[in-house]
């Protein structure tokens, strides 16, 4: 019987028993402390790796932008900015064909929101890039719809989905699509 001098070291009053769970506990933190400094040294070369590659990542110096301007809307008291000064477009420099298309200003504007799908938000932005009537957008053609989505930032193939072209021809000649009747008659 090989294991009996372990009876003579069992512990049998409550400070034995005391001492032998200091022991154990002491142990335990004395290995859990170096095994903390043993993986903090392991580890350490990628978390600067780390701290450095977000360092990339979130850059804060940025130079702001030459050619973006926000629009007042309101003034400082809350009162709404006239918005009915006229906006200039550069045709010359438009990706849009107006040779094609013809040139028209905000005086001879028609109310592009009979058309199913332009909204007063949309109908800011066809003006914004010289969209004014009927007229125009009845003579568009593929690629006109295609420049007109990217720059009102509009959903892509939306214009041909509500038949912006069609409806404009209805409307130009004096006539009412099934959308216009219903926003006249809600009026």
């Amino acid at each position: 019987m090989p294991l009996l001098f372990l009876q003579e070291l069992a512990p049998v009053s409550s400070w034995e028993y005391f001492i032998v769970f200091l022991l154990g506990f002491g142990c335990f933190l004395i290995g859990w402390i170096f095994s903390k400094r043993s993986t903090k040294r392991k580890y350490q070369k990628l978390l600067d790796e780390c701290e450095s590659k977000k360092a990339e990542i979130i850059n804060t110096n940025y130079a702001p932008s030459e050619g973006v301007r926000a629009v007042k809307t309101r003034e400082r008291s809350g009162k709404a900015v006239d918005s009915s000064k006229e906006t200039v477009v550069d045709i010359e420099n438009s990706p849009l064909n107006f040779d094609r298309i013809g040139v028209f200003d905000g005086s001879q504007k028609d109310d592009l929101k009979r058309i199913k799908g332009v909204g007063p938000f949309i109908e800011e932005k066809l003006n914004t890039i010289g969209i004014y009537t009927f007229e125009q957008i009845s003579r568009f053609n593929k690629e006109d719809m295609q420049t007109v989505t990217e720059l009102i930032s509009f959903f892509p193939g939306r214009i041909e989905r509500d038949d912006w072209k069609g409806q404009a021809n209805m409307l130009k000649k004096g006539g009412d699509t099934d959308f216009s009747k219903r926003l006249s008659s809600d009026k």
